[in-house]
């Protein structure tokens, strides 16, 4: 029987307690393999706990939450040839989607015990590990302020984001930055830079969805003639599904991309988690680091 060692973050989601641990338990059991559940309660805990699991070298680490917590497992597992599977138990699950993951639990389970092992590639900035997307501008001052009516107006996640979004828009100032992409200079004014890990679609409804993970490249997103009620009409164009790749964007992809700022920190947001960062910026990817299990195979040779 396969060994499992599976992190699930408490607070993901719904949240989850001790009845989702003998479910999960029951679960990795019907499908072959001994599952020892790990519930973690912080970030710090969930980082501790992966590298217990590199420790101890399961048959596979799995980790149970949003992007966030599998960003921060997969920062720990990367270039170690530990499988690797995600279980989507988060909101959005961007990366358990751009795998292929069944979103639904037991399928998720099934697939990663049962699963061939293939490689993927994650991203990294000034060393920290990205397995999404890495941007600073608008979005991070906009998940900062979200997060911040949370904790004093006890607001509701999505109330708190229409509001923060809201007061982004209305106050945000530009930012002149200097990019060196595979050693090219240019300079803009933009209201935000975007990093992802491999290509993403920018079109119609699928909106940061990536088609392949393992294409050896970054894509970096920087709005085109960015003004303030530009701005606003490419935040609607989102939300109705109209964002059309090659009108409203200037897209280029690159595997080193160094960003420049006279600020001395910038925020950034790497899979949604907020660092505050020393410029310049150096984006690399790694290909190939990250064994993970669970991915659909018809989705990877698709891609």
């Amino acid at each position: 029987m396969k060994s499992a060692y599976v992190i699930v973050n408490a607070g993901s989601g719904g949240g989850h307690d001790g009845d989702q641990v003998a479910r999960l338990t029951d679960l990795f059991a019907r499908y072959g393999a001994s599952a020892e559940v790990h519930l973690a309660r912080s970030g710090s805990e969930i980082a501790t706990l992966a590298r217990d699991a590199l420790e101890r070298r399961p048959d596979m680490v799995v980790a149970g939450g949003g992007d966030g917590t599998v960003s921060s497992v997969a920062a720990v597992l990367a270039g170690s040839e530990l499988p690797f599977g995600v279980l989507p138990l988060g909101t959005l699950n961007h990366f358990a989607k751009d795998l292929g993951v069944p979103l639904e639990l037991e399928g998720a389970v099934a697939r990663i015990v049962g699963g061939q092992p293939t490689r993927v590639d994650v991203g990294e900035v000034n060393g920290r590990v990205f397995i999404n997307n890495a941007s600073l501008g608008l979005y991070p001052d906009i998940v900062h302020d979200r997060e911040r009516q949370r904790k004093r107006l006890g607001r509701g996640k999505w109330l708190a984001l229409v509001w923060a979004s809201l007061a982004a828009l209305r106050r945000f100032s530009f930012m002149h930055v200097r990019l060196s992409v595979d050693g090219r200079q240019r300079l803009r004014r933009t209201p935000f830079v975007f990093v992802g890990n491999n290509a993403y679609v920018m079109q119609g409804f699928a909106i940061g969805e990536r088609m392949a993970i393992d294409r050896g490249r970054l894509s970096l997103y920087v709005v085109q003639r960015a003004g303030r009620f530009r701005l606003m009409q490419l935040a609607l164009r989102a939300l109705v599904g109209r964002l059309d790749q090659e009108r409203d964007f200037e897209v280029t992809f690159a595997t080193e991309i160094v960003v420049e700022s006279r600020k001395k920190r910038l925020r950034v947001a790497t899979d949604g988690e907020i660092t505050m960062m020393t410029p310049p910026l150096r984006f690399a990817v790694r290909p190939a680091v990250l064994v993970v299990v669970g991915a659909d195979p018809a989705r990877a040779e698709a891609g």
